[in-house]
C-alpha cells in the first residue's frame, strides 16, 4: 500500500472515533480575505488567518472513517441553533478535541433539532407569562421616577411610575 502525504494526521483523527451524542470542539482555522488599494494605487489582497473554536454536540457521522468522512455538528450561539458539517480529514480543521461523550440510541440525531426548537418556544411562551420587561422599558422608568418631586406623596408616586 502507498502511503500518501498529507498535511492531516489520519491515523490519529481516524482513531479518533467520533460518534452521535459526542460534544466536540472543533479549532478551525480561517483565512479572511482583505481587498483593498495601497499607496500605489494597485489591488491588493492581504491574507488574514485566525483560528476559530466551535463547539456543539455530533447529530451525525456520514461514511465512517474512509477518504470522504464528514461529522455534523449542532451548536445554540445567542438564541440560534447553528449547524456546521465538517470533513473529517480537512487540512482547515487544526484540532477535533472530544469534550464529553454521551450513549445514545440513534445512529443520526436530527430529531435535536425539533426538540431545541419546542424548548425554544417554551421558553419565549413562559417569558410572555411572566411579563418580563426589557432593560429600556425599566431605564425609562427609572427616568420617569427620578422627575417626580421629593416632596410628593407615595401614591403619587406610584401612580407617576405606571
Amino acid at each position: 500500500m502507498t502511503k500518501v502525504i498529507t498535511p492531516v494526521n489520519a491515523e490519529g483523527r481516524a482513531a479518533l472515533g467520533i460518534r452521535p451524542g459526542d460534544t466536540v470542539r472543533v479549532t478551525q482555522n480561517i483565512i479572511e480575505l482583505k481587498k483593498g488599494r495601497g499607496t500605489d494605487k494597485k489591488e491588493k489582497t492581504i491574507k488574514n488567518a485566525r483560528k476559530q473554536d466551535f463547539q456543539g454536540l455530533v447529530i451525525a457521522v456520514k461514511h465512517g472513517t474512509e477518504a470522504g468522512a464528514t461529522f455534523t455538528v449542532r451548536a445554540t450561539l445567542s438564541g440560534v441553533g447553528v449547524e456546521k458539517t465538517f470533513p473529517l480529514y480537512s487540512p482547515l480543521i487544526d484540532s477535533i478535541e472530544i469534550v464529553k461523550r454521551s450513549g445514545v440510541r440513534r445512529a443520526k440525531l436530527y430529531f435535536i433539532r425539533e426538540k431545541a426548537a419546542k424548548e425554544m418556544r417554551r421558553q419565549l411562551r413562559n417569558a410572555r407569562m411572566l411579563n418580563r420587561k426589557s432593560d429600556e422599558t425599566i431605564a425609562v422608568a427609572e427616568v420617569e421616577a427620578e422627575e417626580v418631586p421629593a416632596e410628593a406623596s407615595v401614591e403619587e408616586t406610584a401612580e407617576a411610575v405606571v
